[in-house]
């Protein structure tokens, strides 16, 4: 067998005569030093002929025990505490089977105490030549100091310690830590791996100047947004470079090592918030589970199948109308996936009969509704598709999942005190996901989040564009903010959120501060590699200077999750929808959509006029809206 030495670095030649020496030895002279301080240094030859036998004993039980402690046969990685555990259950009990044996024999070649004194004594000399070893050995993996960067860690948590260990046990590390900085008054005195805490953030420029770092690197794997865009401050003014690590959720094993060190990202300086989320609630209702994800090809629906596959559903069925991107998102689950899979579904949710039919065959448990058109000026210009889609296809999707166990409908802050056509579609579907919930009973919810950076069509996008082009990046105003998170982060909430809602309810996410988008396009221009200008048109049609994540009247009420606000929707009669005219002029069919987002619209009940009477006097309406004379019967 091959056992590792202590740094990890390669597999090193077990040779178990080199432990069992050290252990034998140890022995040696741990029982000699007992016995010649129990008898004051002067030993008959009897008593010394005797200790000397008892000694080839305590080395042959030694011997044994750790045979079947594995000890001496490569299992354990050089003083780790797996072998320290073995080495003292092995002493305990070799000097516990000496002291039975020298108290039935009728003349006691050893004192009583020779046996405990010795064993502890043999004890500590094993785990010192082991300490001193391993010392040496991690000595000598350390990275060449001349040759490596000397940099300062951000935090002296977990993810510090973790990156702190792969830094100095990494011959060919480029970085060398020269100092700590944590926030916490309680870590000001600590010392890890030799390495010291220097202070807090605002003494930064001072840990600097005083070690000769060059570099900073945040190693706070779960650091919130704010905390990078300050530390990145400090560090840059002090004119050092400044580094992060992932977080968590990137990592694949959870765990930070130096190779995981890069340069900061606008996601990092924008969309990093804490979540924590019980996994427990999670995997109840997905592991096992048959679950539809509709725009699973989009950038939300893409991330929900992502992370709904880790929680190990009966089935997951993707579906979506672009085949291309039902074909990647399969891929990313699945590298040997092909489009023959039965979990890739090729539909439109504008074909209702094609939506129940799916529905009756692969009868899924639960549903996250992703699909939807998003791009705000474009639905201003066409709000008929927004109907076509986000509120009819929603509308077939909701009727044909009547009978589910969950049903998750994905929203957005512009559903909250809606101005644009986006808005409005979306502040409908809530209203049609909470008049399920009241019909079916079942928990129907909605989960309302604000941007989501790196998705497809997000400013994050069409600021990169911008910059690869060669600028300048295009600002509507330069006072305009917006909340922004980035896709994991909002998807985990997503899900987590899916646990805990009641049907009928819009669950807010908390998004954290809202950012001026000037100051992303800041930040933007200063990680680009050549100078990027900025310009300022105008809010175009639609666009609110500030997003809101509540309505006028909802109030923020959080009594499950710190992070997850739940707020009542009221129902909205699907009759109401279902007469409206997509190709009807764009500025009637946007006021009819503002119309039915009042919180009092659709709340009493079913229509009671016959079908063809309803559409009479929807018609009838949307010509009074448009100012123009209802034509007189012929």
């Amino acid at each position: 067998m091959r056992a590792q030495d202590s740094g990890g670095s390669a597999p090193a030649r077990f040779r178990p005569w080199v432990p069992l020496s050290v252990d034998s030895a140890a022995w040696a002279a741990g029982l000699v030093a007992a016995v010649l301080t129990r008898y004051e240094f002067s030993l008959t030859r009897d008593q010394f002929a005797a200790t000397m036998v008892v000694v080839l004993l305590a080395v042959g039980l030694n011997a044994g025990i750790g045979h079947i402690q594995f000890l001496y046969r490569g299992r354990y990685r050089y003083a780790s505490f797996e072998e320290v555990r073995a080495v003292f259950l092995t002493v305990v009990q070799s000097a516990a089977a000496i002291l039975l044996l020298d108290l039935v024999l009728p003349h006691r070649p050893l004192p009583a105490s020779a046996p405990i004194v010795g064993g502890m004594l043999a004890l500590v000399l094993m785990l010192a030549v082991r300490y001193l070893r391993r010392l040496q050995r991690e000595r000598s993996q350390r990275p060449d100091a001349a040759l490596a960067t000397p940099v300062l860690l951000f935090g002296a948590g977990a993810a510090g310690y973790s990156l702190l260990r792969s830094m100095l046990f990494n011959p060919r590390s480029r970085y060398i830590p020269a100092g700590l900085i944590d926030d916490d008054p309680l870590k000001r005195h600590l010392r890890a791996y030799g390495v010291p805490v220097l202070g807090g953030r605002e003494h930064i420029p001072a840990a600097l100047a005083r070690t000769g770092a060059s570099t900073l690197v945040l190693a706070v794997a779960n650091a919130d947004a704010e905390l990078v865009r300050e530390v990145r401050r400090i560090t840059l003014a002090a004119g050092a470079t400044f580094k992060v690590v992932p977080p968590v959720g990137e990592l694949l094993d959870n765990r930070v090592s130096v190779t995981d060190v890069r340069d900061v990202q606008i996601t990092d300086l924008l969309g990093r918030h804490q979540i924590d989320t019980d996994v427990d609630s999670i995997a109840g209702y997905l592991a096992g589970k048959r679950v539809l994800v509709t725009g699973a090809g989009g950038s939300i629906g893409s991330e929900l199948c992502r992370q709904i596959d880790r929680y190990g559903p009966a089935e997951l069925m993707m579906l979506d109308r672009d085949e291309s991107a039902l074909h990647a998102v399969q891929l990313s689950l699945d590298r040997r996936a092909s489009l023959d899979d039965p979990a890739v579904i090729l539909a439109d949710l504008r074909d209702t009969d094609r939506i129940r039919k799916i529905f009756e065959t692969r009868r899924p448990q639960v549903v996250f509704h992703a699909a939807a058109l998003k791009h705000l000026p474009l639905l201003q210009r066409y709000p008929g598709e927004a109907v076509k889609t986000n509120i009819w296809g929603t509308l077939a999707v909701l009727e044909a999942a009547a009978g589910v166990e969950r049903f998750v409908n994905i929203s957005t802050d512009k559903a909250a005190n809606p101005v644009s056509v986006l808005g409005y579609s979306k502040r409908i579907t809530e209203r049609l996901t909470a008049y399920t919930a009241a019909r079916t009973g079942g928990t129907f919810l909605s989960v309302r989040f604000g941007n989501v950076l790196g998705s497809r069509g997000s400013v994050l996008t069409a600021f990169t564009a911008q910059i690869a082009a060669g600028g300048p990046i295009t600002v509507t105003h330069p006072d305009v903010t917006r909340y922004f998170m980035t896709t994991q982060e909002a998807v985990h909430l997503v899900i987590g959120a899916a646990a805990i809602g009641r049907g009928g309810e819009a669950l807010v996410l908390e998004m954290g501060k809202p950012v001026r988008i000037a100051e992303v396009a800041e930040q933007m221009a200063q990680l680009a590699a050549a100078p990027i200008d900025i310009e300022y048109s105008s809010l175009r049609p639609g666009e609110k200077l500030h997003e809101e994540l509540f309505g006028a009247d909802e109030i923020d009420r959080r009594p499950l999750h710190p992070l997850i606000s739940h707020v009542e929707v009221p129902p909205l009669d699907p009759g109401l929808v279902r007469v409206l005219d997509a190709d009807a002029p764009a500025d009637v069919l946007t006021g009819r959509l503002a119309e039915l987002c009042g919180d009092r619209t659709g709340t009493a009940g079913p229509p009671k006029l016959p079908r063809h009477e309803q559409a009479a006097q929807q018609i009838r309406t949307e010509l009074r809206l448009a100012g123009t004379r209802e034509p007189s019967a012929s």
